[in-house]
This record gives structure tokens, sequence and C-alpha cells, in this order.
């Protein structure tokens, strides 16, 4: 396994307030991964269930075929990004200024490895990015406005992210109670892949 770290100080409410980040990323056979951590009939209720189901390009239902859009390649590269702040009992009004910096840089790179690689990327689950403001156009029946950004979640693809965080990793996942932010906050992306190595650290 292999951790990145880094120190990040934000300003959130007039306040900077300083926080850690790691990327630990694990290879393993794409299709060792599909066949241990792919639950697709349990998650998908889960994604049924939430107010983001079929209103959003980045959830479910999607209009391709599941097992073929995983099909085809040899190695699955897991990232878990645990972003830990220095102050324990945060409100949850604080979750979006320690995510979003993370959400795009996490993007971004993820991308690029498409780009180079001819791979596949899965994003964070959770608000697209890139349509904030106007909401996703799914909801008026027309096209994804960026469909050369948007990618879907592992969850969103049956991937059991809990399972995944804890027996790859170590890390179980935690959520917030009472208003206040968990301990830690955790992201978990992925890219598939036919490339001979690739450097998540690069």
């Amino acid at each position: 396994m292999a951790i990145l770290s880094r120190l990040v100080i934000f300003a959130s409410m007039n306040r900077p307030s300083e926080h850690t980040v790691r990327d630990f990323t694990v290879s393993l056979l794409a299709a060792d991964y599909i066949a241990r951590f792919r639950d697709a009939e349990r998650i998908a209720a889960y994604c049924r269930a939430c107010p983001n189901y079929g209103r959003s390009w980045a959830c479910p239902p999607f209009g391709f075929d599941m097992d073929d859009y995983l099909a085809g390649y040899r190695t699955a590269l897991i990232i878990a990004t645990k972003i830990t702040p220095a102050q324990t009992g945060l409100p949850l009004s604080e979750a979006t200024p320690l995510l979003r910096p993370e959400r795009v840089r996490l993007e971004h790179r993820l991308l690029e490895l498409e780009r180079r690689y001819a791979g596949r990327a899965f994003a964070y689950a959770g608000t697209c990015l890139y349509c904030p403001a106007e909401g996703c156009s799914r909801s008026e029946g027309a096209p994804c406005r960026h469909p050369e950004w948007v990618r879907p979640s592992l969850e969103a693809c049956g991937f059991d992210l809990c399972r995944t965080t804890e027996e790859l990793f170590g890390i179980p996942l935690r959520w917030s109670s009472d208003g206040r932010l968990p301990e830690y906050l955790t992201l978990v992306s992925g890219f598939f892949h036919n490339a001979e190595h690739v450097d998540w650290e690069e």
C-alpha cells in the first residue's frame, strides 16, 4: 500500500484551520476486486433510496450494461483519501470546505490518468461538481452538460465501499452524528486500466 500525506490549511468562517490529507493506494486484479467487493443488488437498493437516484448523470440508473462497463481491464487502482481535521467535533457546515478541494484534485488526477492510460475512472459519489448553480440536466430529460468530466463512483457501480476501506486499507468509514463531523472523512475513488504500471503520486 502506498501512502501520500500532506498538511493543508484552509480558511473557513474567517478562521484558518489545519487538516491532514493522506492518499492511500492499493492495486489489485480488477477481476478480484469485482469478485470480492461488488455486491450490485444490495448496493443498488441503497442507491434507489437516495434522493439523487435518477436525478444526476453521475448516479444510477445508467443507460448501459454495468458488467460490460467494468469488463476488459486487468488492474484496479483503488484510492482512499483520508481527511483528518486538526480539531474534533467540527460542525457539519465544515464538510464542504474540507471535501471540495480534495474532490477537485482527485477528479482532475483521475481524468488525467484516463487520458494517459486509456483506462476508466471512478470518482467520488455525491453532488456533481460541474453544474452546482443550474442543477443536473438529467432532471430536465436533457443530456449531461459535461460528459467529458462526469464519472460514476465505485459505489454507483455496485461496490461496497465500507468493505473496500476496511479490508484493503484498514480504514473504517466514519459517519457524522449530532450535527458534527466524525474524527475523519474518507473519499474513495478508483482507476481501472491495462497499463504495466500507474503511479498515483506522479
